[in-house]
């Protein structure tokens, strides 16, 4: 027996209606625009003292002007080289003062790299730690409190060991007690970078050496695929004073790291040519630059302000004539430009197809993918409409599909890209490097118009 199914179409369906291509006009320009996006930019440090009774630090330095701050954490009081009694757990108060601390950036939007230190006052003070078993211990306090707050945290800093944190000029400055601290970090943070001060740190904890580099490869299943550096005397020389051993052969292997993790610290003052601006931002491109601190060193910093972006320098014509220091600004990090934006739809208007071409033009990447969410603005700056679409891990494109079932109307379209959300209110929203299309009262990204007419 043979069945033979027909599939009739009823009578009164209509017929598809083809899709129409429609490329909507957007300035696919880069603005000069300083754009305060999340985890990246000049910082501004914040120090905070760690006492028995809580913390104390200049809440005044948070400002409107500044989205990443640098957290050095001093927890000297805690270590018996500093208290003359005991090394000693953090107090509760201690550690309610950091979450609200944290909590406070948190309301704001913004950013936060974090460094614990036993210098008092990260005032440069060798052999102030306490013991490595204490230091584990504290380690264990603070990272279930950092875990609440991985949209925050841009990275965080080992520290702990030598002068200011920068795990140097202490005689525990050596792996046998780098590894277990790191280790630590590693096991009990949650999808937080954790940065050391040099590769060769690196090295040690993967059980490798200079010499394994160029073969080697972290997997992205590994715990090591979170470990990072953080580079305090960046181009201050040809080994940004230690820092590396073959400076060429190690930025290609950390360039794997930073790809997905942040990358900066401190520029120095020596007398060095590699942070001349033809010089520079070659290798800021290959290494991923992030952050670096807008405080220290002023020489440098003064210099990139009167120095100008040329033909000398790339070929980013539209910074030409700008200052050094604008063209660093506005390139540590991702900075996404909207170079096309295309819609779809029938002229039955029942769905619409979207598709945005994006141009990553920093020096990074989003190392922490957004949540995605198209609105429908109508003439009257109302949202009629919002459809939650993939996450953004921050490539080329953006496509989505939506059902239009809502009123005949003209509408502006925006993109929302975003880190949070509550209470309908977005946080650590993206912001496009385009002239005129970022809209700050939705927080969102103008990618077109549409003028529904179903009748």
């Amino acid at each position: 027996m043979i069945t033979v199914i027909c599939c009739w179409p009823e009578k009164d369906q209509e017929p598809a209606s083809p899709l129409k291509s429609y490329v909507q006009s957007i300035n696919i320009e880069e603005s000069l625009q300083r754009i305060s996006n999340p985890d990246q930019g000049f910082y501004h440090p914040i120090n905070v003292t760690a006492k028995e009774n809580g913390i104390n630090y200049a809440k005044w330095i948070v400002n409107d002007s500044t989205q990443l701050y640098h957290l050095r954490i001093d927890i000297s009081a805690f270590s018996k080289a500093v208290n003359g009694d005991v090394d000693k757990l953090l107090t509760n108060e201690v550690l309610n003062g950091i979450e609200e601390l944290l909590g406070y950036l948190k309301q704001q939007s913004k950013s936060a790299i974090i460094r614990f230190a036993y210098d008092p006052g990260f005032s440069g003070k060798a052999n102030k730690e306490a013991g490595l078993d204490m230091i584990i211990k504290h380690i264990g306090q603070v990272c279930p409190i950092l875990n609440k707050f991985e949209t925050t945290i841009t990275g965080v800093e080992v520290g702990l060991i030598g002068p200011w944190g920068e795990m140097h000029t202490s005689t525990i400055a050596n792996k046998e007690h780098i590894n277990p601290i790191i280790d630590m970090f590693l096991d009990k943070t949650n999808n937080l970078p954790i940065l050391v001060r040099t590769p060769n740190m690196i090295y040690n904890y993967l059980g490798i050496t200079l010499n394994d580099i160029e073969k080697y490869k972290i997997d992205n299943t590994s715990k090591a695929y979170w470990l990072g550096l953080y580079n305090d005397g960046y181009l201050g020389s040809s080994s940004d004073l230690g820092t590396y051993t073959d400076r060429e052969k190690e930025i290609k292997f950390l360039s794997q790291q930073t790809d997905h993790l942040p990358f900066g610290g401190e520029v120095v003052a020596p007398d060095s040519t590699l942070h001349d601006i033809e010089n520079c931002l070659p290798e800021m491109a290959q290494i991923h630059l992030n952050y670096l601190n807008v405080e220290w060193n002023n020489s440098v910093i003064d210099k990139w302000k009167n120095s100008t972006y040329t033909q000398s320098c790339g070929k980013d014509e539209n910074y030409y004539g700008q200052s050094a220091f604008t063209y660093i600004e506005n390139h540590m990090g991702y900075r996404f430009v909207l170079t096309k934006s295309v819609f779809e739809f029938s002229d039955r208007f029942d769905k619409l197809n979207i598709k945005l071409s994006l141009d990553n033009v920093g020096f990074g990447n989003l190392n922490k993918s957004k949540f995605a969410k198209i609105l429908f603005v109508n003439e009257n700056s109302g949202i009629k409409y919002s459809k939650q679409i993939k996450k953004f891990d921050g490539g080329e494109n953006i496509d989505c599909s939506l059902d239009i079932n809502f009123d005949d109307g003209k509408y502006q379209v925006y993109l929302a890209l975003y880190g949070e959300e509550f209470d309908g209110t977005t946080s650590y929203n993206l912001q496009f490097a385009n002239c005129d299309i970022w809209d700050n009262e939705l927080k969102a990204n103008k990618i077109g118009e549409i003028d529904i007419k179903k009748a």
